[in-house]
């Protein structure tokens, strides 16, 4: 089974060789991001994460302090259902869920979309994990990861995509569709403290699954 790095590289290999002028210029605007790649912004290694209450995929609320009352806690920010990257990523997630509850962690995917219902009860049980809404991107901002996207990645999405994020996100103003997360992971011990991250502003990467395991795996080492 290839890696959730194989599938991103493969899905970016392809959109060089359909639009090499269009990934030319994502790399060049992503290239002008090196803090927000750094991190410089976002919650670091030791700290407390904020809590957070939000919405699931059926609109009940969602407490970190809760999961968190449970066991280790993985929070990962995306992009959206609408994003193909956000998609492998996720499935990727899915895949390894076994082996993240069987070291007692609870896995939260957060993305600014609202719940709209088109998921039936027994996908979203299946997913083994919790998808959750950040309306305006309240969460992400306390965790340092929201991003003001350039208009050209907005106009993108618009113009040839036909995506319409007010409508996504529920917002309605064009400003705020400008906010949307970086991908970005972070690894949260029963007390709430950053054991691990991981933050790239480049959409079309994202941390591996394994990885992931392994930082749940060192909170129990001595």
């Amino acid at each position: 089974m290839k890696t959730l790095k194989e599938q991103t590289q493969a899905k970016v290999a392809a959109g060089r060789g359909a639009k090499p002028e269009f990934m030319q210029t994502v790399d060049e605007l992503l290239a002008k991001e090196a803090e927000f790649k750094r991190g410089s912004n976002a919650i670091n290694l030791g700290q407390i994460a904020p809590d957070f209450v939000l919405p699931s995929a059926v609109n009940e609320p969602t407490s970190l302090a809760e999961l968190l009352n449970q066991g280790p806690v993985v929070v990962t920010f995306y992009r959206g259902s609408w994003c193909p990257y956000c998609n492998l990523q996720l499935k990727a997630l899915q895949a390894r869920m076994d082996d993240i509850h069987a070291l007692g962690a609870k896995l939260v995917a957060i993305s600014p979309e609202v719940p709209d219902g088109s998921l039936a009860a027994e996908e979203i049980n299946d997913m083994g994990f919790y998808v959750l809404s950040d309306q305006d991107s309240v969460v992400a901002k306390q965790y340092g990861v929201a991003w003001e996207v350039p208009e050209f990645f907005i106009e993108h999405m618009r113009v040839d995509r036909g995506l319409d994020l007010n409508q996504i996100n529920n917002i309605s103003t064009n400003e705020s569709t400008t906010i949307l997360p970086i991908p970005a992971t972070f690894v949260l011990s029963s007390e709430g403290r950053v054991e691990w991250r991981y933050l790239d502003v480049d959409y079309r990467t994202r941390s591996e699954p394994e990885d992931i395991i392994q930082a749940l795996k060192g909170l129990f080492k001595a």
